[in-house]
């Protein structure tokens, strides 16, 4: 005798083995969260020697803001102290404040599309300055 499956039958063995898989997903989704749960502290545990040990500070040089700004890379603190005042103070608004060329220019009395010029002009003059002392 010859067994035949029909469609229905087919179906349900589908179904069953698509819960499985969702089953066995499941567990490894849980499984990791408890992973992670064990790895991960929060940072309102942490102690302020720990803490510290996470952050950054960024120094640049630049008395035209009523405070000083320090680069720690002599040699990207030669090439900056060689540009004119007024591209240190776009390159610092931009880099630093992250500010866009229309507040830029808003600051240093031009308009955006003059801003990005200087920009454009003082990166590229400063890479160059940078590549040739390397």
């Amino acid at each position: 005798m010859i067994y035949v499956f029909n469609e229905y039958e087919e179906r349900c063995r589908f179904d069953a083995f698509c819960k499985v898989v969702l089953r066995h997903e499941a567990i490894d989704y849980f499984r990791e969260l408890n992973r992670q749960r064990k790895r991960e502290i929060q940072f309102n545990t942490l102690s302020q020697h720990e803490m510290d040990k996470l952050c950054t500070v960024d120094n640049y040089p630049s008395g035209s803001f009523g405070y000083d700004l320090h680069i720690r890379d002599e040699l990207v603190a030669g090439a900056f102290a060689t540009l004119p005042e007024q591209e240190q103070k776009i390159l610092i608004l931009h880099c630093v404040l992250e500010l866009a060329n229309g507040e830029i220019g808003g600051f240093v009395g031009m308009s955006r599309s003059a801003v990005q010029r200087h920009r454009t002009k003082t990166l590229s003059e400063l890479r160059k300055n940078l590549e040739s002392k390397e």
